[in-house]
């Protein structure tokens, strides 16, 4: 594989930088090795796979192996009907063995600065510079716990899904989840497994069809898209695209009766929640599932952030920064952006951007 770990080994310039080692910075490596544009990967990850080396160890995708696959070459059919969290680790890094991706890693990129008609990159004791950058460091290291009353005084255990790995530690306690998510949903089934159960959601949790998987949710993503691209709006049908998908382990909770969810209490105590009407429940450990927000410190100096966290775009293209592009976040970077199957589209016209941005006679290629 072409990863560059010395720092003689890689250029100091690039047409491209990407930052992130994900499935986005991939897919769009592949549709840039189809152009005669010189490009670099900048992953901080020790090894390949973004966040899917995060992810919990029993994840299950919503699909089969060929509706998870990003460009160029299919995911490999796993021994379960859809593909868990190691298996994804295992295609992204043969994917970037399978095309010799240039990339450098572990490197953690702390600013991006306008230099002239460039961008420069800066890691701790490394600079790059480039004509057009793709963010592509999606979400996981933003977490995101919501407030609640008095969370500073409870003395259980608390931990983000980002950083949840297995059941084991929470064996014989009581584990109140919060999220009415996917992840929340798988969380809690395997959690039931080992330990008495609480699940607090917003709303009443969505359950989608059993037969309704990520082929489904894909083509109503889609369907989406399309509106987009002809300026018309569509309405999601029920069971949209963020409800719970009935993968097996959540089947099975359905089927133990562990699946009912209580709304949201008012506040922590030192040893559990309560609720406003005075109910009471004791409360070894909180998993929050609540979700992440976007990853873009390091676009603070370029001064493109808004209020929301989120950065504008036009497709994938920064408004305020035309040789910034963003990939993978959710949808405000396309529905299904942040999906193995969803990238592709968003990678193919990325890309196309870029090279005809970088034949303008403006936009000479660094060398």
């Amino acid at each position: 594989m072409n990863v560059l770990t010395d720092d003689r080994a890689e250029p100091a310039d690039a047409d491209v930088i990407l930052i992130g080692g994900g499935q986005s910075a991939l897919a769009t490596a592949y549709f840039l090795r189809r152009t005669n544009r010189s490009f670099l990967i900048l992953d901080d990850q020790e090894r390949a796979g973004g966040a899917w080396l995060h992810g919990w160890s029993s994840l299950r995708l919503f699909s089969p192996a060929a509706w998870s696959s990003i460009a160029g070459w299919q995911m490999p059919s796993p021994q379960t009907d859809t593909p868990t969290r190691d298996d994804v680790i295992d295609y992204l890094s043969r994917y970037e063995q399978r095309y010799q991706l240039p990339i450098v890693r572990p490197v953690h990129v702390r600013s991006v600065t306008r230099i002239g008609d460039q961008l420069e990159v800066r890691t701790a004791d490394r600079t790059w510079r480039c004509r057009a950058l793709v963010s592509a460091t999606g979400s996981w290291r933003q977490p995101v716990v919501p407030e609640y009353a008095g969370r500073e005084l409870y003395k259980g255990l608390q931990i983000h899904s980002a950083h949840y790995v297995n059941a084991e530690p929470f064996a014989g306690k009581r584990v109140m989840v919060v999220g009415g998510g996917n992840s929340g949903a798988q969380i809690l089934a395997e959690l039931s497994l080992v330990a008495e159960t609480i699940w607090i959601t917003q709303q009443e949790p969505a359950f989608l069809p059993d037969d309704v998987d990520g082929r489904v949710l894909f083509e109503r993503a889609t369907e989406r898209w399309r509106a987009q691209q002809e300026g018309r709006s569509v309405e999601d049908p029920t069971g949209g695209f963020g409800e719970i998908v009935m993968v097996e382990p959540v089947k099975d909770a359905r089927a133990r009766g562990v699946l009912a969810a209580q709304r949201p209490f008012a506040r922590f105590t030192a040893s559990g929640v309560e609720w406003d009407d005075g109910h009471y429940e004791q409360i070894d450990a909180v998993v929050w599932c609540t979700g992440f927000k976007p990853a873009l410190a390091h676009l603070d100096g370029l001064g493109v952030i808004e209020p929301d966290g989120r950065v504008e775009v036009d497709g994938t293209r920064s408004v305020k920064q035309p040789n910034l592009w963003l990939m993978g976040y959710g949808d405000w970077t396309g529905p299904a952006s942040a999906t193995l199957i969803g990238v592709t589209r968003y990678a193919r016209a990325t890309v196309e951007q870029i090279d005809q941005m970088l034949a303008e006679p403006s936009s000479t290629p660094v060398l």
